[in-house]
């Protein structure tokens, strides 16, 4: 039987359940068997994202509502129900008995008992009986604290660390869409971009940090149909992710510039941009074979700036090619991702506590083998999208213990004043909020 949208996202959360893998790696490697039109994809995934952001409340009604015990369901069960109560209870524009229908023929056509099927039927429906009834996501638990959806191990760091009321905070943001950030490359083109979305009813506003940001809430359609992404003059980037590249000035003419760890790609274009008048060289390194495709392509797209040499190489490999040193180098290191769950809420179930450590070797490695590439008074800017202290702060303070020739300098004199109360000691230490990623930025320079 062809995918839907709802078999498609119980599908997905069932393997998500089984393996801590990326929930957009499950659904690449789901369509190259069964392909989901646009439309149909995009539902899948908001219920996908939806049923991550809310899961506990989703537990909580199925407590109401079944006399069963959650552990003792089928997988697939579990998953369908969590699938149409979510659709019930969040999804105004799907009618209830819409929901109830797909749901109860995408667990007919896993060829599941018509016990089973029955059995999910008659709980949505009762849930539609009961709405009113049912507690709804503010209402706290029985130990008189609310709903988070988020594990207990992140909530108590975020507690310890942040306080209860910036915890809840975070939480609370986290549990909602994003907003889209853009990266527009002339002023000009985003005001036009942003008058043209509210023409279309769509919410934009100008970026509150990074000068040339976009703010874009409920945008529906393909980010390619966005007027500029196809000539690479807009790109999809946090504001924070923004202000990382502005920590590497100043950019003086000749100057050669690393990307360590380019990604996809959006600090390597930024970069380029940045230098494009200064007759300097850039550089950007990426291991992963699915990611140095995507930046390629998004530098192909974007074609203007400065040269970009590109390196399908781990830094390691790259560092014992030799080579020049470079003035500036760039290391947004592999993380938790703690501060971009808002974005990716698969990441708040898929990671572990335990995780961490291996997260600061690494980045300890890579921070290490920059050092060894950064010319005398070069600056080194080390990022992560993490909030959590032992990927940021304290791994930074034990590398310079380990490294004298290194000073930590203030990142608000390199960054618009509106970016002051992001600063937490000389750091730019931004916690998720609605206009914001999570994220963190130390700044160093290799004294002489």
């Amino acid at each position: 039987m062809k995918m839907t949208p709802r078999s498609a996202a119980i599908t997905i959360l069932c393997e998500l359940d089984k393996a801590r893998v990326p929930v957009s790696a499950i659904f690449d490697r789901m369509e190259q068997g069964a392909a989901l039109e646009r439309q149909d994809r995009q539902l899948a995934m908001k219920i996908v994202y939806g049923v991550l952001r809310n899961r506990d409340y989703l537990d909580r009604l199925l407590a109401h509502l079944c006399r069963q015990p959650l552990g003792k369901m089928k997988p697939y069960v579990h998953q369908a129900l969590r699938c149409g109560l979510f659709q019930i209870f969040f999804l105004d524009r799907i009618p209830p008995s819409a929901a109830v229908n797909e749901t109860v023929k995408a667990v007919k056509a896993k060829n599941l008992p018509s016990r089973l099927q029955g059995f999910v039927n008659g709980v949505l429906r009762e849930s539609i009986r009961q709405k009113a009834q049912l507690p709804n996501p503010e209402e706290p638990d029985d130990s008189g604290r609310p709903l988070l959806n988020h594990p207990a191990w992140l909530t108590n760091r975020w507690q310890q660390h942040y306080g209860e009321e910036e915890m809840r905070r975070i939480c609370q943001h986290n549990n909602h869409e994003p907003l889209l950030c853009l990266r527009v490359d002339s002023i000009d083109l985003l005001t036009e971009l942003r008058e043209s979305f509210q023409v279309q009813s769509i919410a934009a506003i100008s970026g509150n940090y990074a000068p040339k940001a976009l703010l874009v809430r409920d945008y529906r359609g393909k980010i390619d149909e966005i007027k500029g992404i196809d000539q690479g003059t807009v790109q999809v980037q946090d504001q924070a992710s923004q202000l990382a590249s502005m920590l590497l000035a100043p950019f003086s003419p000749g100057l050669s510039c690393l990307d360590g760890c380019a990604g996809v790609g959006g600090k390597t274009t930024h970069l380029r941009l940045l230098l494009e008048e200064k007759n300097c060289r850039l550089t950007a390194v990426e291991p992963d074979i699915r990611r140095y495709h995507l930046l390629k392509q998004n530098l192909q797209r974007q074609n203007k700036g400065c040269p970009v040499g590109l390196h399908h190489q781990t830094l390691q490999k790259f560092a014992e090619s030799g080579g020049a040193a470079f003035d500036r180098i760039i290391i947004d290191a592999p993380c938790s991702g703690t501060g971009v769950i808002g974005r990716h809420p698969d990441i708040r179930w898929n990671r572990r506590e335990q995780d961490l450590e291996d997260f600061v070797v690494r980045q300890l490695e890579l921070l290490n083998l920059a050092a060894t590439l950064l010319a005398e008074d070069g600056i080194l800017v080390y990022a992560t999208c993490s909030i959590e202290p032992e990927e940021n702060s304290g791994l930074v303070e034990r590398f310079l213990t380990e490294h004298s020739e290194f000073t930590l300098t203030d990142c608000a004199s390199f960054l618009p004043p509106s970016c002051n109360e992001l600063i937490r000691e000389g750091y730019l230490a931004p916690l998720p909020d609605t206009t914001i990623d999570g994220f963190f930025c130390a700044r160093l320079c290799r004294k002489r």
